[in-house]
């Protein structure tokens, strides 16, 4: 048993094992910054392999949702598609409007990929793997995020292009409407645990009672942030149904309309790392990060278990995607200050009650009944005066 157990640790822990063993052949002096090398390297090849899986995974998902086969030509079962793609988008020519300003049409993508490539920096993918293990991790985490809004509309207003103007200032709107909610689904978090360290955050659910785990989203203030996480997630991230900025019927393609090659498929995979992203910090912060969800399965390890979360959390995405229709702007900014910030507000409340009312079966019921009944009525009230009948359809004469 002891074998046994040991085996499982040492496969837990095989690439920091793995690390320390290629750095051993360093001096001493250079092992700090040969640590560092190597993670960056890790994040660099790790993610973006993993968004060559997803980009795979949804469009055969879509594809079967919408009754078609998806990528089937390239490779067995069309796995070899996204090295296609890589190829196609490296070999097309880059175009550059006259009248844009060259410099920041050029930086624009670059700023956007780098932001993402930092958020991942923080997040524990696994035990004692998180390449920066830092005390405000999370607070590092949303400045990133917060970041991308600029590569935004450097994109949009270097382009000299009113299309690519009016999709990034559209996108900028929600990005800053969506990330307020987004912040305050995770102050819950915050409160509860008393620390911004994501590592923490993972070792404050690592425990069980029988063979259950103490995750957050096995609360109803967890459900509620959680729920409103994956909502401003989906748009802070331009996903559908708020992939309004990129509403190719009136924008075209938005706020990267006059970018082509290379730098568009830097767009496109800044879009899904931003996508991947997000979708690990929702399962370091609700669904216990690398924590097993039975005690009797922590043999696996647990960067398993991470990216096991993370990927049934991209599945979400893909899944809204392909079942939701796109909502105009005028439902978009107001589902987000009109219902999600006022719910979020309340979740904060509920929180804190949560934590004051002491162990018992009763914070489970007053906090449950507060917030669902909240819940409803903000929904009649923004539901009331709105009169939704049959879809009228008017063709032009």
């Amino acid at each position: 048993m002891m074998h046994d157990g040991s085996l499982a640790a040492n496969l837990d822990q095989i690439f920091i094992l793995l690390r320390d063993w290629v750095v051993g052949f360093l001096p001493a002096v250079l092992r700090p910054a040969a640590d560092a090398v190597l993670g960056v390297i890790a994040i660099i090849c790790v993610f973006p392999a993993f968004f060559a899986v997803v980009v795979v995974l949804e469009r055969k998902g879509v594809g079967r949702i919408q009754n078609r086969y998806g990528p089937n030509r390239v490779g067995p079962y069309g796995l070899f598609q996204p090295i296609a793609d890589a190829i196609k988008a490296l070999i097309k020519e880059d175009i550059v409007p006259n009248r844009a300003d060259a410099v920041v049409h050029f930086m624009a993508p670059l700023v956007l990929l780098i932001t993402v490539f930092m958020s991942f920096a923080v997040l524990p993918v696994g035990r004692n793997m998180a390449l920066v293990d830092m005390d405000s991790g999370l607070l590092f985490f949303i400045a990133m995020g917060a970041a991308t809004e600029l590569s935004v509309f450097m994109a949009g207003w270097s382009s000299r292009n009113k299309y690519s103007l009016l999709g990034a200032i559209r996108a900028v709107a929600q990005m800053i409407s969506y990330e307020v909610i987004l912040l305050l689904s995770t102050v819950t978090v915050v409160m509860i645990t008393g620390s911004l360290s994501l590592t923490r955050i993972v070792e404050a659910q690592n425990h069980f009672t029988w063979i259950l785990p103490h995750w957050f989203i096995f609360t109803p203030w967890g459900v509620a942030a959680f729920v409103m996480f994956i909502i401003a997630g989906m748009a802070e991230t331009n996903r559908s149904p708020f992939d309004v900025p990129e509403g190719e019927s009136e924008i075209v393609a938005g706020y990267h309309t006059e970018y082509s090659g290379f730098k568009f498929a830097i767009f496109y995979i800044a879009e899904y790392l931003s996508m991947i992203s997000i979708s690990a910090l929702g399962a370091t912060l609700f669904l216990g990060g690398w924590s097993a969800p039975l005690s009797f399965l922590n043999w696996v390890p647990s960067w398993i278990w991470f990216f096991a979360k993370v990927l049934i959390a991209m599945f979400v995405f893909i899944w809204v995607r392909g079942t939701v229709p796109r909502i105009r702007q005028d439902q978009l900014m107001n589902f987000a200050w009109k219902f999600l910030l006022p719910i979020a507000l309340i979740d904060l409340v509920v929180t804190a009650l949560w934590h004051f009312m002491g162990e018992g079966w009763m914070r489970w019921m007053v906090t449950a009944v507060i917030l669902v009944a909240c819940w409803a009525l903000m929904g009649r009230l923004e539901m009331r005066n709105r009169h939704i009948g049959p879809r009228k359809y008017r063709y032009a004469e």
